[in-house]
């Protein structure tokens, strides 16, 4: 067509990006934006184009550069996939490709069978989200996958580990943790790992801060995972999870397991998500300056024994952590009330804007209470050795009016 139009050929913002790039509106009949393709098997243009696309999918070759190979089965890849995972990498500095999932425990389990085999290691730091802790110990410990927790911010600690590990394949970092907002250096994870001969993969779950206020990618790991349920879609209204890596090479690998655990993101919650990717930065510079505004008020309330925030923190090691590698302090507060866990759960009680639910990164701020919900499964020896005490309540702070939420905040905290 003489009016078709490609992407510019010239390098373009993040912001730019993530709209115009990996999408030609003359192949949805010139819509503006992508359409939703709900196929599950694909025409190939020849007996010669389906051999080719098999040998790719199976690796038995490689694709030559602007060789555009047919799409197969919707288990493997789709339109929609294949137009979110492209328009998703300028979101994250420094990667160069991405693969979607229909939750984010898809990817985080999806990454570990890809680079993790029966009789090998990981590091991980504690507390982490519940989901993944239980998926540790009920799915990997089993198969013989040996974890190795170490307590998020502990540097040495942490760096010792992933030094002397036998058989280490896999760092997971997830930073700040969940719930109680330590943060663990990924710089000095990197260059511990790169002292290896035999390099173990390091990856970051970014879905507290990313992929607005963190880049780990920039740093020298190799993963990202995204809950993409979570900020990337902002709504609460979808499940989606996100590998993003600097090495083409190793989302191959992920695909590869993806198709055989047949975990893609489908079609509409593709093209639902993809609609999604323009307001992130938005979404989240707004929930940050909500939190910090909050967040600083809150930690002189007499019934608030101890409110945890980036901005607030006091140990000059978190605050230098803090420093190297967080551009803003994020929409997420933990505080710690006055009275234990039956204060705790008055103050829940009492809210009357914030919605009492477990997720977060929506447009609607959510409180909860960790212990006695996300990371119930965990002893009350490693809950209390993660501090994630019975007095801790979680905030997912939203786009409302900031005084509005801090009035809410301060009349429960008052009255539990």
């Amino acid at each position: 067509m003489s009016n078709h139009r490609k992407s510019p050929s010239y390098l373009v913002r993040p912001s730019t990006a993530i709209i115009t790039r990996g999408f030609d509106p003359w192949l949805s009949l010139g819509s503006a934006r992508p359409a939703v393709f709900r196929s599950s098997t694909y025409v190939f243009a020849s007996p010669e184009d389906a051999e080719r696309a098999f040998d790719i999918a199976l690796g038995r070759a490689e694709p030559k550069e602007g060789e555009n190979v047919g799409l197969i089965y919707g288990r493997l890849s789709h339109p929609n996939a294949e137009i979110l995972e492209d328009q998703i990498v300028p979101l994250e500095p420094g990667a160069t490709a991405a693969a979607v999932f229909n939750s984010g425990m898809a990817a985080i389990s999806t990454s570990f069978f890809t680079f993790c085999l029966p009789g090998s290691a990981f590091v991980y730091t504690v507390p982490v989200y519940g989901g993944t802790h239980h998926f540790i110990y009920q799915i990997l410990v089993p198969l013989g996958i040996h974890p190795v927790p170490v307590m998020a911010g502990d540097t040495a600690g942490l760096t010792r580990a992933v030094r002397e590990t036998p058989q280490l394949k896999m760092v997971l970092i997830e930073t700040p943790a969940n719930p109680t907002l330590r943060m663990t250096d990924i710089g000095a994870v990197v260059q511990a790992a790169s002292a290896r001969p035999d390099r173990p993969l390091i990856a970051v779950d970014n879905t507290f801060l990313g992929p607005a206020f963190q880049h780990p990618l920039k740093l020298g790991t190799d993963l990202v995972l995204y809950s993409a349920t979570k900020f990337l879609a902002g709504f609460s209204d979808m499940l989606g999870g996100v590998v993003l890596a600097r090495d083409q090479k190793l989302v191959d690998q992920v695909r590869g397991t993806r198709a055989i655990l047949g975990n893609i993101l489908q079609p509409d919650e593709c093209w639902l998500l993809d609609s999604r990717l323009p307001t992130v930065i938005l979404r989240m510079n707004r929930q940050s300056k909500n939190a910090q505004r909050i967040a600083e008020r809150l930690a002189g309330h007499p019934k608030a024994k101890e409110v945890l925030y980036p901005s607030l923190l006091k140990d000059p090691e978190q605050i230098r952590i803090r420093n190297a590698q967080c551009a803003f302090p994020g929409s997420l507060i933990s505080i710690r009330v006055q009275g234990g866990k039956k204060a705790a759960f008055n103050f829940l009680r009492k809210l009357k804007l914030a919605r009492n639910a477990v997720s977060l990164g929506g447009i609607e701020t959510l409180a909860c209470h960790p212990g006695s919900t996300t990371h119930s499964e965990m002893t009350p020896e490693q809950k209390e050795e993660s501090g994630i005490t019975d007095d801790l309540v979680r905030l997912s702070i939203g786009v409302e009016d900031w005084r509005d939420l801090l009035e809410d905040f301060q009349r429960a905290l008052n009255e539990a």
